[in-house]
């Protein structure tokens, strides 16, 4: 009986490790990183478009993320981490692009919140700032579902 419990526990933990080990995995990161953007834009997108109250501490946590997420993105895609990934080849083969490309959107983020939009149709116009820079990475650097 107890070797059946030792042999579930230590399954269990080889589990919870692997868990573990897989979310320290450049993908892995990256993702989270993404997906803090993604629920930024979402934000700044509901305010925007009326569907949540214009609140400016949700619009400086936002366009913070943004920022500080796409500083961090970059460095995420070291060599051999292609696989398991929705990332398209391209950002190994033109590394210098895609980092300037994330850069730009960082930088998009902090002149925004530099600016800090006051009301709804600013949040807007800070959506259209920022738009193109995360669709034109995207068009390059992600492969399509």
């Amino acid at each position: 009986m107890k070797f059946k419990t030792a042999a579930a526990a230590a399954a269990i933990l080889c589990l919870g490790f692997t868990a573990v080990i897989a979310q320290e995995t450049p993908q892995a990161k990256r993702e989270q990183l993404m997906k803090g953007v993604g629920g930024a834009t979402a934000t700044l997108g509901g305010i925007a478009k009326g569907e949540k109250p214009y609140d400016a501490a949700a619009v400086r946590t936002a366009l913070t993320t943004i920022s500080a997420n796409m500083k961090a993105f970059p460095d995420q895609f070291p060599a051999g981490s292609e696989t398991n990934s929705s990332a398209a080849p391209a950002i190994w083969e033109n590394g210098a692009d895609f980092r300037a490309k994330a850069s730009k959107l960082a930088t998009d983020a902090e002149t925004v919140l530099a600016s800090m939009p006051a009301d709804q149709a600013a949040v807007g116009s800070a959506l259209q700032t920022l738009g193109p820079s995360c669709n034109g990475c995207h068009q390059t650097y992600r492969v399509k579902k």
